[in-house]
């Protein structure tokens, strides 16, 4: 396997366009891109710690990846992922192929403003409206320097989600707890690129679109349950005050009946 075509393909699946860079220094320079282009197609600043590159075994880790809430929302990070691992299958012939991509212990916030907006769905907004159109996209190339890319599988574990609804007008349903923390069973994004490969600078923004699909899902799912818990919650809490009501008027009846003579 040669050294100079697994950093091509490394470079490929997070690069958005851009010249490669010589082995020294790569992981600087792949660190700097993932900032740059993650910014720009995402709307909100993107920032990573450091970027590894193990290429005997052809894999790359990046570590410490934080994107920030986009406008509108808190101050907090949407994302804060501990690392991103990408091990590489065929990188023989087009289109190469990532075996998986590991996304590990993510932090993820899912934030919901006064009107019932949610961070993540403006995110993703955001993702799909900087994305060039079709008809703006140069023609399929080969053998060049944005490679066609298959990515068998995105698998995302650990998953912290924070479920926040401070903000959120919920009218005359009075609910205490409005912030949740919950962890998310490990889950498979799918695969990228099926079966003809996608443009090497397609293929970062495909992976986070289908991992905001994914939480997006899972996220609104149990805000759901959250809330209709504490919506049954405080209708039980009214009928059993509405009991006591009751159990004191027949009280008050019952001593005014033996009370009197």
């Amino acid at each position: 396997m040669k050294k100079g075509l697994i950093i091509i393909v490394l470079f490929a699946v997070l690069i958005a366009g851009g010249a490669w860079y010589m082995l020294s220094g790569a992981g600087d320079f792949i660190k700097q891109q993932i900032e740059q282009q993650g910014s720009k197609y995402i709307g909100s600043p993107v920032s990573v710690l450091s970027v590894e590159l193990a290429l005997a075994d052809g894999r790359l880790t990046i570590n410490d990846l934080n994107i920030e809430n986009p406008e509108g929302f808190s101050k907090a990070n949407a994302f804060s992922l501990e690392s991103i691992t990408l091990d590489l299958g065929n990188v023989t012939s087009e289109p190469y192929t990532v075996q998986t991509v590991s996304v590990n212990a993510p932090e993820i916030l899912y934030e919901v403003d006064a009107s019932g907006d949610g961070n993540l769905l403006a995110l993703k907004n955001n993702l799909m409206k900087n994305l060039p159109k079709s008809d703006e996209q140069e023609p399929e190339q080969t053998g060049g320097a944005n490679p066609l890319v298959i990515v068998e599988n995105v698998s995302v574990s650990k998953v912290r989600l924070m479920l926040n609804f401070e903000k959120l007008d919920t009218g005359d349903l009075q609910i205490e707890q409005k912030v949740y923390e919950v962890e998310l069973p490990t889950f498979n994004a799918g695969s990228i690129g099926k079966p003809n490969g996608l443009p090497a600078d397609q293929v970062g923004v495909a992976i986070f679109n289908k991992m905001l699909d994914n939480i997006i899902a899972q996220a609104k799912a149990e805000a759901k349950k959250r809330l209709a818990e504490e919506a049954k919650k405080k209708a039980m809490e009214k009928v059993n005050e509405e009991k006591d009501k009751l159990k004191d008027k027949a009280k008050d009846k019952l001593k005014d009946l033996f009370n009197r003579g």
